[in-house]
C-alpha cells in the first residue's frame, strides 16, 4: 500500500470513529439561524441577537447600503438593514460572515498559509458563484454565495491535522490527501451543523465535471462553473480540464467562452462580495 492510501486510510477511520476534530459553526451564526426559523421571528428580534455584535452589525448596514442590493436610500441602523435584505439573506450572510473564523486558528506558519490562502479561495468561488446565480439562474444568490464559501471546507481538518502528520510535510502529498477526501469530511461537517441537503450536495459534488442532478440548475451547477473559473490561470488540475465535458455549463446555457466574458464583466461585482468577508 502506498503511503497515499496509507493515509487515506488513517482520516477515513479517524473519521468513522470520530476522532478527527471537525470545526463548529460559531455561536452567532447558531443563534441567528435559530432566531429566523422560528415562526414567531422578526427584524427586530434578529437585531436584538446580532446587536451584541457591534463588529456584525456594522457589516450587515455596509452589504444592506452596498451596490450589490441597490439601496434606494441609506439605512443607518440594524433593524432596517435587516428589513431591507430579508431575513434569510441575513441569515446567509451572518454565517458567511463568521465562517472566517474557522480558517485563523492554524497550529504553524504553514498550516495557517494554507488556510488562509483556502479561504481567499473560498471568498473568490463564493462571489462568482453568487453572480452566476443572480445573473443565469432562479435560485437565491445568498445561498449561491455561502455554497460557495463552504464547498471546499472539508479540507481544514485536513491542514489542521497535517500538523502531526511528518509525512505531510511534502506539499505534493498534502495536496493529493486534500484532493481526494476533503469532499467526504466536509459532508460530514455540514450534516453535523444541520444545514440544508442542497448544500451538502454542493460539498460532495462540486468537482465531478459530469455530475447531473436533473434538468433544473442547482447550486452545484453553480458552484461547480465558479470553482472552475476561479482557478483560472493557476495550476490547479481543474484549470487544466477539458470544460466541454462539464454538465454544469450546459446546464446553465453557457460555453467556458461565455462565463469567463460573464466573469470579467462582472469584477467589480466579485472585489466587492469579496470585501464582505474581509476584517
Amino acid at each position: 500500500m502506498t503511503l497515499e492510501n496509507q493515509l487515506l486510510m488513517k482520516f477515513l477511520d479517524d473519521l468513522n470513529h470520530n476522532r478527527i476534530n471537525l470545526p463548529s459553526l460559531p455561536e452567532i451564526a447558531l443563534k441567528v439561524r435559530d432566531v429566523v426559523q422560528d415562526p414567531d421571528s422578526s427584524a427586530a428580534r434578529i437585531a436584538i441577537t446580532i446587536g451584541a455584535d457591534p463588529v456584525m452589525t456594522a457589516k450587515i448596514i455596509q452589504v444592506a447600503n452596498s451596490p450589490l442590493y441597490r439601496p434606494t436610500s441609506p439605512v443607518e441602523n440594524l433593524q432596517n438593514a435587516i428589513s431591507r435584505l430579508g431575513q434569510t439573506v441575513v441569515n446567509n450572510i451572518v454565517t458567511g460572515m463568521v465562517m472566517e473564523q474557522l480558517y485563523q486558528k492554524g497550529n504553524n506558519p504553514t498550516i495557517e498559509r494554507h488556510l488562509r490562502e483556502l479561504w481567499l479561495h473560498s471568498t473568490k468561488v463564493a462571489a462568482i458563484s453568487m453572480i452566476l446565480a443572480r445573473k443565469l439562474t432562479k435560485l437565491k444568490p445568498d445561498q449561491a454565495m455561502l455554497a460557495g464559501l463552504i464547498h471546499d471546507i472539508g479540507a481544514i481538518p485536513i491542514y489542521m491535522e497535517a500538523a502531526n502528520i511528518p509525512a505531510l510535510e511534502d506539499e505534493g502529498l498534502l495536496q493529493s490527501v486534500v484532493a481526494k477526501i476533503h469532499n467526504l469530511i466536509g459532508t460530514t461537517i455540514l450534516d453535523d451543523w444541520n444545514f440544508p441537503q442542497a448544500l451538502i450536495d454542493v460539498v460532495s459534488n462540486h468537482e465531478d465535471l459530469s455530475y447531473h442532478s436533473g434538468d433544473s440548475v442547482d447550486y452545484v451547477d453553480v458552484v461547480t462553473v465558479a470553482n472552475i473559473l476561479s482557478h483560472i490561470g493557476t495550476t490547479h488540475p481543474l484549470a487544466k480540464s477539458d470544460w466541454t465535458k462539464a454538465t454544469a455549463f450546459k446546464k446553465l446555457g453557457l460555453t467556458p467562452e461565455e462565463s469567463i466574458s460573464i466573469l470579467e464583466e462582472a469584477q467589480e461585482e466579485v472585489n466587492m462580495i469579496q470585501a464582505i468577508f474581509k476584517n
